[in-house]
C-alpha cells in the first residue's frame, strides 16, 4: 500500500529517481514531467490572479524550483520556497540564482513566516501527496501567513476527470510499500474546507480544460501545443482571504 508519511516516502521517491537518472534530470523528474512547460503555466496562472513585482509569494513544496525558475524575471519579487528534501532545495537555489530568496527545509506541516505577510501561497502538486488532514492543516497555516486580500492557489486530483482517473488506475496497479501517495480530493470537501477555515472560494478550474491565459505557445513532451490558454493537467482551486 502507499506510504502516508511523506517525510519518508518523498525523499525515497527522489532517491529512486537518482538511482536511475542523471542528477539534474532526476531532480527535475521528481516534481513531475515537463519541468519548463509546467513552470511557465504556474507562473501564468499566478500572473492572471495579479502576481506582480513587489509581492511576496510562498511556494510550499517548491521541490527543485520548477516555479522559482520561471519567477526569476519578476522584478522585486520576494520569495520563500519550502520543501522537505534538502537536495531539491539546493537545486532550486542553484537554478534560480537569486541569493535574496529564501529556500527553507521544513517539517512538512508549517510555514516559516510571520503572520499576515504574504500576497500568495501556492501548493502545486503538494496536496496530491498528503493526507487530507495534513492538507487541511497546511491551508490553516496559509491563512495565518496571508495578508488580507491574499490568495491561496492549489492543484489537486479528482476522480471524475478521465486523465486523473488514469493516475488512480496506475496507483491500483503499482502501489507498493514506500510508494508516495497519490491523493484525490472532492469538490464538496474543498467547499467545506474553505468554509471551516474562513476563506472565500473564488474558483475551481477543471484540470483538463484550458483556463490559464498564456502569451506564448507551450509544447508538452508528447508534442501537444497550447496556445492562448493552457492548463496544468491537475485541477486548480483558488481561495482568498477577506480584507
Amino acid at each position: 500500500m502507499a506510504e502516508t508519511n511523506f517525510l519518508k516516502s518523498y525523499p525515497n521517491h527522489v532517491a529512486r529517481l537518482r538511482a536511475t537518472l542523471p542528477k539534474d534530470a532526476a531532480l527535475e523528474a521528481a516534481v513531475g514531467g515537463d519541468f519548463i512547460t509546467v513552470g511557465k503555466l504556474e507562473r501564468a496562472l499566478l500572473r492572471s490572479l495579479g502576481l506582480a513585482g513587489g509581492h511576496f509569494i510562498i511556494d510550499v513544496g517548491c521541490g527543485s524550483g520548477r516555479l522559482a525558475l520561471q519567477l526569476v524575471s519578476v522584478p522585486d519579487l520576494h520569495y520563500l520556497g519550502t520543501d522537505v528534501v534538502p537536495e531539491m532545495l539546493d537545486y532550486a537555489r542553484k537554478i534560480s540564482g537569486r541569493h535574496d530568496w529564501i529556500f527553507a527545509c521544513t517539517d512538512g506541516g508549517s510555514i516559516p513566516c510571520e503572520s499576515a505577510g504574504a500576497d500568495f501561497v501556492c501548493f502545486f502538486s503538494v496536496f496530491t501527496h498528503l493526507t487530507h488532514e495534513d492538507a487541511f492543516r497546511y491551508l490553516g497555516e496559509a491563512k495565518r501567513v496571508l495578508k488580507p486580500g491574499g490568495f491561496v492557489v492549489f492543484s489537486f486530483l479528482e476522480f471524475y476527470i478521465d486523465s486523473h482517473w488514469e493516475v488512480f488506475r496506475q496507483s491500483l496497479a503499482h502501489s507498493r510499500p514506500g510508494a508516495h501517495l497519490n491523493q484525490f480530493m472532492d469538490r464538496h470537501a474543498i467547499v467545506a474546507w474553505a468554509h471551516h477555515l474562513g476563506f472565500n472560494l473564488d474558483v475551481i478550474h477543471d484540470g483538463d480544460k484550458p483556463h490559464i491565459p498564456i502569451d506564448e505557445d507551450l509544447t508538452w513532451h508528447d508534442g501537444r501545443v497550447e496556445r492562448d490558454y493552457g492548463s496544468l493537467g491537475q485541477s486548480v482551486a483558488v481561495f482568498s482571504k477577506s480584507r
